[in-house]
């Protein structure tokens, strides 16, 4: 009983804040993302009778807090399966954990595809959207392919993430400037509980289902200027909430608010670029095809950038049979 998944992770345009069921992680508001071709997370879980407990190890690592979610996700999957049997989970991302890239997003969606093919469930792609958006909400949205919406639902069955454009209907890139390896001193997922404590969640709440309908809208349309535009406000708002909710998070660097600057300054010089956010240091810039390698040049001459990894739109979670151990 073993099996092996890979995961992308996935950049959100229109971004997942707050929780209205923190049980089970339903957000407060749908959101729009793509998956990452080159941030992948690769795991194998192994459920045996020789196993005496479960045991965890990411990128080599055993890690408590890290142990105990995958350890409830793994109990789910047994619940389901109705079986007790042990677990050896491994893991390895090939890009930086906690700093903003959203490995707990492809991590979950590896773990969740893995573990139920080595209980050998066949789970069609919503329930495992669904069952995976248990262990880490934004994970939900690495399961499907491509560009994705996750559905705002009100229970668990209607709160699930659907594929609305393949990967290859627009040939965008997002070129992920790494600043920092250091994590992040909170978690996303504890952050998050605080954010309606910001005076100005209630306004942002109100626009997002006519900001996902936009958003949607010029991604059909191929609309580069108006979609740069609207994402890049959007992580600007939803670090604006961060800032203003109690106790805040500051999660930016120097150096990703030399980059923020930047991007301004690249603009005015021709090259149509834009940024956008998640919750951590490192920086996404969206850009089309054609100007990814003058994007880079720019980039390579900024001294705190540590790395570049360039994605187009990517496949969601996978199986394979190179396993790792």
């Amino acid at each position: 009983m073993k099996a092996t998944a890979i995961a992308p992770s996935n950049i959100a345009f229109t971004k997942y804040w707050g929780r209205k069921n923190e049980k089970l992680r339903l957000p407060e508001n749908g959101s729009i993302s793509m998956c990452l071709s080159n941030l992948l997370t690769t795991t194998t879980v192994e459920f045996s009778k020789d196993y005496q407990k479960d045991t965890v190890k990411i990128d080599g690592k055993e890690v408590e807090e890290e142990t105990k979610r995958v350890i409830e996700h793994l109990n789910r999957i047994r619940k389901l399966k109705k079986i007790n049997l042990k677990a050896k989970v491994v893991s390895n991302n090939n890009f930086p954990s906690g700093t903003g890239l959203s490995s707990s997003a492809s991590g979950f969606a590896a773990l969740t595809l893995a573990a139920s093919a080595a209980a050998e469930l066949k789970l069609p792609e919503k329930e495992l959207s669904v069952l995976s958006r248990q262990a880490g909400g934004s994970s939900c949205r690495s399961i499907p392919s491509g560009f994705v919406e996750w559905v705002d639902g009100n229970t668990s069955d209607t709160s699930f993430a659907k594929q609305i454009f393949p990967a290859t209907t627009w040939d965008i890139v997002d070129i992920v400037a790494v600043v920092s390896t250091d994590k992040k001193e909170v978690p996303t997922s504890q952050g998050m509980k605080s954010a309606k404590s910001s005076p100005f969640m209630k306004v942002r709440l109100r626009r997002m289902k006519q900001k996902n309908n936009k958003v949607k809208k010029l991604i059909k349309q191929k609309n580069f200027k108006e979609f740069g535009e609207l994402i890049e406000q959007e992580a600007l708002e939803l670090h604006t909430i961060m800032l203003t909710q109690y106790p805040p998070l500051i999660y930016w660097t120097p150096g990703t608010l030399n980059i923020m600057k930047l991007v301004s300054h690249w603009r005015n010089e021709g090259i149509p670029v834009y940024f956008t956010i998640n919750t951590g240091q490192d920086i996404h810039l969206i850009c089309e095809q054609k100007n990814v390698q003058k994007v880079k040049n720019k980039l390579k001459t900024v001294e705190e950038v540590k790395e570049i990894i360039i994605n187009t739109p990517g496949e969601g979670t996978r199986l394979s049979n190179k396993h790792l151990f």
